[in-house]
């Protein structure tokens, strides 16, 4: 493991700096469905040369890095204590090189640690343990503004007349939408789960975004309805920044948990434009950036 920091650091600024083709692609896709010289493809437009300089420069796509949520998948030899630590002193180190802005703010004091390194939950962890050889370690940039505009609904909900079916999940997951108005940084993403408690529902919600946009749930039924939740936001003329438009949202991912009788949640976490998901994978000594 004695590559792995540097292997990590390569991580990290691929994903702050170089948007994943897929989402690109989404977004050149919108940009040509909004109207001619209308404002919404204006703003699209921007968006994809921000990318393009920002690739070039290895700058950030955006002044807010967010924060750094760390999926590791590892065989049974590794030590989670030594990846963990491999990792924290990868993200000080990118921090350092101006790749991610220090963003770990302790919040009785307001100090800024000044490196991206906080308490358990900064960066953010999930380790999980497999039977194979190789060492899988996805990173997803949450930031601050997308992140505020998540939100949870425990249904039945009487405001939204939203029962506990699926049903009760389109009316909830529109609401989201309509009521961040383009804050956020539209147009995003959305993920979505149903079930789980409050915590483990906002984490199911926040896994969906390591798919790749365009793969959609094996249930067919679900499926529909993912693409009709985006279908409808997109009617709802919030578009790109919330000046109007077509683009509202460039896909929806929805996951389902186990609940409680008594408890039925809906999670909806909300992903900007700048969709920022890498994956490094250690396979027969070689490292594999996608």
């Amino acid at each position: 493991m004695s590559d792995l920091q540097a292997q990590l650091l390569e991580l990290i600024r691929l994903t702050a700096t170089s948007l994943p083709p897929d989402v690109e692609t989404a977004l050149q896709d919108a940009a040509e469905w909004e109207d001619e010289a209308s404002t919404a493809r204006n703003v699209l437009q921007t968006m994809l040369r921000n990318a393009a300089i920002a690739r070039a420069n290895s700058t950030p796509i955006c002044q807010d890095t967010g924060t750094p949520i760390f999926y590791v998948e590892y065989p049974q030899s590794y030590s989670t204590l030594e990846l963990k630590a491999i990792i924290r002193a990868a993200v000080s180190e990118a921090t350092e090189k101006n790749y991610l802005r220090p963003n770990a703010v302790d919040s009785l004091t307001g100090r800024n640690s000044g490196d991206n390194l906080g308490d358990a939950y900064f960066p953010e962890f999930h380790f999980e343990e497999h039977t194979g050889s190789d060492l899988r370690i996805t990173l997803l940039l949450k930031g601050g503004g997308c992140e505020n505009v998540g939100c949870q609904y425990a249904l039945p909900d009487a405001r939204l007349k939203a029962d506990r079916d699926l049903e009760g999940v389109r009316k909830a997951a529109l609401d989201a939408v309509f009521q961040a108005q383009g804050r956020g940084c539209a147009p995003g993403f959305l993920g979505i789960a149903i079930g789980g408690d409050r915590s483990t529902s906002f984490a199911a919600s926040k896994e969906v975004f390591l798919e790749k946009i365009g793969e959609h749930h094996i249930d067919p039924e679900i499926a529909t309805l993912e693409a009709r939740i985006t279908r409808e936001a997109n009617q709802l003329d919030i578009g790109p920044m919330g000046m109007g438009g077509h683009t509202t949202v460039l896909g929806t991912r929805i996951t389902q948990l186990h609940r409680l009788p008594a408890s039925y949640f809906v999670s909806v976490s909300y992903m900007c434009w700048a969709f920022r998901r890498r994956s490094l994978t250690l396979a027969y000594g070689k490292a594999i950036y996608d």
